[in-house]
Parts: C-alpha cells; sequence; structure tokens
C-alpha cells in the first residue's frame, strides 16, 4: 500500500459539482488539492434549472453568465410557469424590486447543460493544478472524530490536514461514518427525464401538474437547456413508480404515459433522444452534524434539496464556498475552532429544512394546495423562497450573529408555514384525511 503523506493539503472525496467548485476555492488560495473522483458513468448529472443566487456564485469559480450563454453551455431562464393539466397556467417571476437598491439582485438566471457545466469546472479544475484521481474511498481511519487518513480502492493510503465530504446524496460518506442524525422529508421518489428537439423553446422552466386533488402531487419539468433542446422529466414517489411495474410497465411506458397526460407535451414521445430515460431514485433529506476537527461536509453529501425547489446547484457551491473559507481562514491550524464549523452547519441545515420542508408542506401534500388553490400555493413558496436566497447573498452571513438572525428569520418562516398547514388539515373533509 502507498502511503502518501505530506503531498496534499486538502482531500476531497468526490467530483461532482460541490467537490470542483471547492477544489477551484481552495487552489486559488495556493492548497495543494486532491480530488478523488468516481467513475464517471456512475450516474447522470441532474440541476438544469437554477436559481436566481447562482450567476454570481459560477462567476466565482470562472464561469460568467457570457460566457455560459455564449459556449452554448446555458439558456436564459427569465421565469417559473406552472401549467395544469387543465390548461392553466401561472408565471413566477423575480420582482423589479429586487434588482434596484439595497438588493441590486441580477434578475436574470439560467437553464444549464449539466454535462457541458460539469466539463467546463473540469477544465478549470485542472488548469488550476487540481490533481484528479479517478479512485474511490473504502476506508476512514480515525481517532474519535479526527480523520488520520483514508484509503482508497486501489490501495492508497492518503493522509492530509483536511477532507472534504463531496461524496454524494447516495454516499455522504462522513456524516454516515460519523452517525450524524438526519432529518428526512417526504417519500422516497423517482425521476425520469430524457432530451427532445423542439423547433422553439421558451426563456422559462415550465412544471407541469394536476394541481388540485392528488393526496400527493406529481409533476412534470420541462427546461430548455438549449435553444434548439428541451429537457423533460416526470417525478413520482416510488411507491407509484413500484406499483406501474408491477402492472408491467416498463420505465419508458410509465414517462411516456406521463407526457401524455398534458398538452404541451403529447406527441414528445416520437422525438425522444433514447429508447430508456435517464432514471435516478432519491429522498430529501439532511444530515445535521457536517464538520469535525478536520473535516466538512458539502453538496448533496450534506443536504438533498428537492429537486422543485431549483436549490441543489445552488446549495452546492454554497457549501463549497463556505467550507472552502474556513479552510483557508484557519489553514495554520491543526484543528477547526468549534464556533465557525457549528455556524457553517446551522446554515445548511437551517435552508435546506426550509426548502424541503416548505415544499412538501404547500405544494406536494394536499392540505394547502387544495385549500388555497395550487398557484396560491406556489405563490406562498416562491416568494419566501426567493427572498430568503436574496437576503443570504446579500446579508453574506458568516459569523455568529448574521449566521443566529438569518437562522431565526427560516425557522420562523418554517414554523409559519407549518401552523398553516396544519390549520388547513384540519379544515380539510374526513374523506380527505382518511386518503
Amino acid at each position: 500500500m502507498e502511503n502518501r503523506k505530506e503531498q496534499f493539503d486538502v482531500a476531497i472525496i468526490g467530483g461532482g459539482l460541490a467537490g470542483m467548485a471547492a477544489g477551484i476555492h481552495l487552489a486559488d488560495s495556493g492548497f495543494k488539492v486532491l480530488c478523488l473522483e468516481g467513475e464517471l458513468t456512475a450516474g447522470d448529472p441532474v440541476g438544469e434549472s437554477l436559481d436566481w443566487s447562482a450567476p454570481a456564485l459560477l462567476q466565482s469559480l470562472g464561469l460568467p453568465m457570457e460566457r455560459l450563454l455564449t459556449q452554448g453551455i446555458a439558456t436564459h431562464k427569465r421565469h417559473v410557469i406552472l401549467k395544469l393539466k387543465d390548461g392553466s397556467a401561472q408565471h413566477y417571476i423575480p420582482g423589479e424590486w429586487l434588482g434596484k437598491p439595497p438588493f441590486n439582485v441580477n434578475l436574470e438566471t439560467v437553464h444549464v447543460d449539466r454535462v457541458l457545466l460539469n466539463q467546463a469546472l473540469r477544465d478549470i479544475v485542472v488548469a488550476k493544478g487540481v490533481t484528479l484521481v479517478r479512485d474511490k474511498v473504502v476506508q476512514v481511519e480515525s481517532s474519535g472524530r479526527r480523520i488520520r487518513s483514508i484509503v482508497t480502492a486501489q490501495g492508497d493510503r492518503i493522509c492530509c490536514r483536511w477532507y472534504l465530504d463531496a461524496s454524494g446524496s447516495g454516499t455522504s460518506l462522513l456524516p454516515r461514518l460519523f452517525g450524524s442524525p438526519v432529518f428526512e422529508y417526504g417519500p422516497h421518489k423517482v425521476a425520469m427525464w430524457d432530451y427532445f428537439p423542439v423547433e422553439k423553446s421558451v426563456d422559462g422552466t415550465t412544471l407541469h401538474a394536476d394541481g388540485a386533488g392528488p393526496a400527493y402531487m406529481e409533476w412534470v419539468w420541462q427546461i430548455p437547456i438549449h435553444p434548439d433542446a428541451v429537457s423533460v422529466g416526470y417525478v413520482s414517489t416510488g411507491e407509484s413508480v413500484k406499483e406501474k411495474r408491477q402492472r408491467g410497465m416498463n420505465v419508458r411506458d410509465i414517462f411516456h404515459a406521463q407526457l401524455k397526460c398534458f398538452p404541451d407535451l403529447q406527441g414528445l414521445e416520437a422525438a425522444a433522444a433514447s429508447d430508456t430515460p435517464h432514471t435516478t431514485s432519491f429522498r430529501c433529506r439532511v444530515f445535521s452534524k457536517l464538520a469535525g476537527p478536520n473535516w466538512l461536509v458539502i453538496g448533496e453529501a450534506a443536504s438533498m434539496v428537492d429537486p422543485m425547489t431549483s436549490n441543489g446547484v445552488t446549495a452546492a457551491m454554497r457549501h463549497a464556498a463556505e467550507a472552502s473559507s474556513l479552510l483557508i481562514r484557519f489553514r495554520d491550524r491543526t484543528s477547526l475552532p468549534h464556533l465557525p464549523a457549528a455556524m457553517y452547519c446551522r446554515r445548511v441545515v437551517t435552508l435546506a429544512r426550509f426548502f424541503n420542508s416548505a415544499i412538501e408542506k404547500v405544494l406536494y401534500e394536499r392540505p394547502i394546495r387544495n385549500r388555497i388553490g395550487p398557484f396560491h400555493a406556489g405563490d406562498l413558496y416562491t416568494i419566501p423562497a426567493w427572498s430568503l436566497n436574496v437576503i443570504y447573498s446579500r446579508l453574506q452571513p458568516r459569523g455568529f450573529f448574521k449566521t443566529m438572525l438569518f437562522s431565526g428569520l427560516v425557522s420562523t418562516l418554517r414554523v409559519g408555514i407549518h401552523l398553516f398547514y396544519t390549520i388547513c388539515r384540519w379544515q380539510q373533509p374526513s374523506s380527505a384525511v382518511a386518503s
């Protein structure tokens, strides 16, 4: 077994979006960075519709919006449209006041081709001098909560001062190893998607749903990742997909049957890019303890936010930036101070819990959605969600007081939504409660 000692300052476990972003930030500050990436075919990248905080975070990585657009990596996203089966629609557009002082928010964001985005980031990572190794961690050697070394499948023992876990939601290596408590939201879900050519695409994300009635809402996304191509995906519960499979339907049958439910999507199946849609399964959750003496957890290894929130890419880049700033700030120490590490954990957990809890209670589940209607429910979610992203971007909560102030605001909103959900649930017909 080869023992690589003192070669690297930081070992990043995972070469996805969060891992690459952290590698760029750390390399820019003079760290010697090793990034262990798994098989490139391990999964299809998702997260194509970005929120309005994402462009500034991408620019900090060397990918300004102009470059993303001119190189065909992204298309404009100016609004979100919710369309129901009856043809009615609601447009959600950031208010012009967000672009004025004191907020000065860039009201433009983008949809991205995740394959091209990941490749562009990888090129930057390589140019920055980050060492990329195709390998995976099979053992973590620790003393208490301090990591002494990691051992890879190829037999290398790697010793560094710092470790970042960006292993993704399917692994969450360090939270599971150290027994971090976890908050879970909603049932297990399945997403299946494909890419379709179109003659003309809109400059916004469209969500299709049967908004009123169902006990748990299924939905379809339509995201123009290129001017002449759209990503279309279906999100349902694992139980629903399992029941359809037991009836003899395969993944392609399930996906295409759902597309036929919506007028705008009928006929798309004939132009599918592949015979079998891409699929992934997930459950939204967040681990509560994401830091140790010499390690931090970032990206979906820390929190898996629901894809309907469009916050997954933003969360990954935020985690990477904030975790990297902690390592840079305390680079000459052997351990992270407890308070800054705890505040990092609080910020990650607070935001992820809000987005997952709010989307479940306001839109996925029936009480609020049926009580005030799906369009008003959309308002009830998007207004605080977008506002929180704006406040976070402007407040930049890093220290104790700003972090506690922001988490107090987020917790208040979450509790308020929970109370409204409880009231709506009490008021719904008994037959609906029973079902």
